[in-house]
């Protein structure tokens, strides 16, 4: 008896030992990088991160209010019916306006767990360029796939072009793809691209579909960053953004953190 329980224990202390091996190589250099930056500067490290939230919480207040619905609409509501010019004029605020019929604490905690290690990690406006993009991809993919129609395989049926689509989600997914991508958390960026693709085929609808037009939009643009690195490093040296223990930016081939 003693011996099995003497054997259980050391195949549970070897699991342990390396389930925390993998996670040191999935998370440790994405960890250093947050960590040092907060340990730097704490939270004044994440300024547009913290405006993001508290703005999110505004906007949520106010169109919750009788006199302040129908001006959150006007600034920030973007439906695939209205025209394309006033469509992306929205848009950028569109990111911070949370939708109706979520609870705004899963807006507020997704802006600032995941906006904040993307600032900590790429600087602010890496951040918001990704966010917009991502956010703009499912914007766009909403008009192509109404016109495509619902019996397309990429299509959407032409009620949703009345759907309310606000939120940020989608560039949530988006940034949690590519910095997972760029700090070698691969493992991470593919559970969350999975996760999206079981939401489409669960809940076939229009933010889901968005979800997955965000996540082709970034995986483009890590392909180009990909090759770029390629071409600026040589073909040795394509793989140097996995590396143990270091800051962003220093000896990793990755650009310096900027804020």
């Amino acid at each position: 008896m003693a011996g099995t329980l003497d054997g259980g224990t050391f195949d549970e202390g070897r699991g342990v030992r390396a389930l925390a091996r993998w996670a040191r190589t999935e998370w440790g250099p994405l960890y250093a990088a947050v960590r040092a930056r907060l340990r730097d500067r704490g939270p004044a490290a994440v300024p547009m991160t913290l405006a993001a939230v508290g703005l999110t919480a505004s906007l949520h207040y106010v169109q919750n209010q009788p006199w302040g619905f129908l001006l959150v609409q006007d600034l920030g509501a973007v439906r695939a019916e209205d025209p394309l010019w006033l469509a992306l004029l929205r848009t950028p605020l569109s990111l911070y306006v949370p939708a109706l019929d979520l609870p705004v604490w899963g807006a507020l905690a997704q802006i600032l767990l995941v906006f904040g290690i993307a600032e900590l990690c790429l600087g602010r406006w890496r951040t918001l360029a990704l966010a917009y993009v991502a956010t703009l991809a499912g914007t766009l993919y909403a008009r192509l796939g109404i016109t495509l129609g619902a019996h397309a395989p990429f299509g959407l049926p032409w009620t949703d072009a009345q759907v309310v689509d606000t939120g940020p989600s989608a560039a949530v997914v988006g940034l949690a793809v590519f910095v997972g991508w760029r700090y070698g958390a691969y493992a991470t960026a593919g559970a969350v691209t999975a996760a999206m693709v079981v939401e489409v085929l669960v809940k076939e609808n229009l933010a889901g579909k968005e979800h997955l037009a965000a996540l082709m939009a970034v995986g483009a643009l890590c392909l180009l960053v990909a090759l770029r690195q390629r071409q600026v490093s040589g073909p040795g040296r394509a793989r140097r953004h996995r590396w143990p223990g270091r800051r962003a930016g220093r000896g990793s081939g990755l650009p310096p953190i900027q804020s």
